[in-house]
Order: structure tokens, then C-alpha cells, then sequence
């Protein structure tokens, strides 16, 4: 059976037809899968898990619950939109949570995961950000405040990224090659599976030990895609197929 994964849905209430596509998604390829792997950014922001009783959250929670209950097993690692998900989440949507990077073995190819943001390195301002907001106390007090005022500073804090972004360089924001080999070397694989970038692509690299691959899964904005690997190899796939 196949092991599947997708990152950077961005699911939001002002993109409906988003939820729609992972639904739709979720409930048709995904169903045959062996696991399924959210490696970020399925959320457009997560405030908290005392959000998850909002409508929108609930119905996710509740398709990736019935997922869950099919029998195909679950994990979820955060991206830089939804680093906040936590146990409660976890529990809710019958997955578990996994680590940036994980390692694991995939038909037999020892297989990097990660979100991808920490790749690029050229983006010194983004990098002091995430390790900003990843201190526990940011989030020990980020966690505290009603969330009302969560939303309003995550409203604010994505309006001042889009602004950055717009003055930054393609390249800066994409991922530093080197980078790459060095986590693929550190952990001992020759395959890497990321998002992040919005660029989907199958790239091979030479390293010190050989040729590595790496995939770039795609994002869910006009419509969605998935890597579908299986004994036979790994290949991107669009999604509505066709």
C-alpha cells in the first residue's frame, strides 16, 4: 500500500473550495492509503487548540478523524503557519505528531521529512522569526491571551510577512542546497520529502554519498497535489487527478 503526503493546504474559511479539495481528497485516494503525512501549513494559521471547537476547524478535525477511523494511520508535522497544533489537536484528529525532521524508512529508502523552511538559510530575517516564535515563552504567552487578540496578531504578523516577502529575492526564499545535503548527510538518507516553497518538483543532487533525491510537494491554492511512494517509487500527482 501507498504512503501519501501532502503540505501547505493553507485551509482557511475564505478559501472554501480548499476544505472542499482536501474533503473530497480525504475521502477518496487517501482511504486506500497505508499513511497519510501532513508535513505543514495545513492550516492557514492555527491560533491554538482552544480553537478547535471553531466550525471550520471542527469539520476538519472530523474528516481527518474519520480518516483515522478507516484505518490509515495519521502524523502531522507542523509548518511555520501551524507550529501552535498540539496534544489536544493530536487526540481529536487521531494522528500523531512528529518531529522536524523525521526520519523514517520508506520502502526501504531511508527518507528525510521535513516542512522545508529551515532549508532556506539565505533568509536570515525569516530564520530569527521562527526561532522567535518557536521560544516556548512566546508561545507560553501567545497562549494566554483570549483569542480574539490571538487572531489579531496573527492577522497582523501575516500582513507584515506578505510585505517582506514582496521585497525578497525567488532564491532567497527557496531552500539553500547545501543545507539540504547537510540534513540528508546528518541523518543518513538519500531522499528527502518537503514543502515550504510552493514549487513543486523532483530534483536530484550529488552529495558526498551518492546521488540524493529531493520532492517539493505542492500547495492547495487553486488546486491540490499529493506524493504518492509506493514499492515502485515515489510520483507527484495532481489533485482533482486529471
Amino acid at each position: 500500500m501507498a504512503t501519501l503526503f501532502v503540505s501547505d493546504l493553507h485551509l482557511c474559511p475564505e478559501r472554501p473550495h480548499g476544505a472542499r479539495l482536501f474533503d473530497a481528497f480525504l475521502a477518496g485516494p487517501a482511504r486506500s492509503a497505508a499513511a497519510l503525512y501532513l508535513l505543514g501549513d495545513l492550516f492557514e494559521y492555527w491560533l491554538g487548540d482552544d480553537d478547535a471547537g471553531d466550525p471550520f476547524n471542527a469539520a476538519i478535525l472530523a474528516a481527518l478523524r474519520r480518516l483515522s477511523d478507516s484505518g490509515v494511520a495519521l502524523h502531522f508535522m507542523a509548518g511555520n503557519r501551524d507550529f501552535l497544533v498540539g496534544d489536544a489537536f493530536a487526540r481529536a484528529a487521531g494522528l500523531s505528531l512528529v518531529d522536524d525532521p523525521q526520519r523514517i524508512e520508506l520502502n526501504g529508502v531511508p527518507t528525510l521529512l521535513m516542512h522545508g523552511d529551515t532549508l532556506c538559510t539565505d533568509d536570515a530575517a525569516y530564520l530569527a522569526f521562527r526561532a522567535e516564535v518557536r521560544a516556548p515563552a512566546w508561545q507560553r504567552d501567545f497562549l494566554a491571551l483570549p483569542l480574539a487578540e490571538r487572531k489579531a496578531r496573527i492577522a497582523a504578523l501575516r500582513l507584515d510577512s506578505e510585505t517582506e516577502k514582496a521585497m525578497k529575492t525567488a532564491a532567497i526564499m527557496d531552500v539553500n542546497e547545501d543545507a539540504v545535503r547537510q540534513a540528508l548527510a546528518a541523518h543518513g538518507c538519500r531522499r528527502l520529502i518537503h514543502g515550504h516553497t510552493h514549487r513543486p518538483a523532483h530534483h536530484l543532487l550529488e552529495t558526498a554519498h551518492g546521488t540524493a533525491e529531493r520532492w517539493v510537494l505542492p500547495d492547495w491554492h487553486e488546486s491540490g497535489g499529493y506524493l504518492l511512494c509506493d514499492a515502485a517509487g515515489c510520483r507527484l500527482l495532481d489533485w482533482p487527478a486529471g
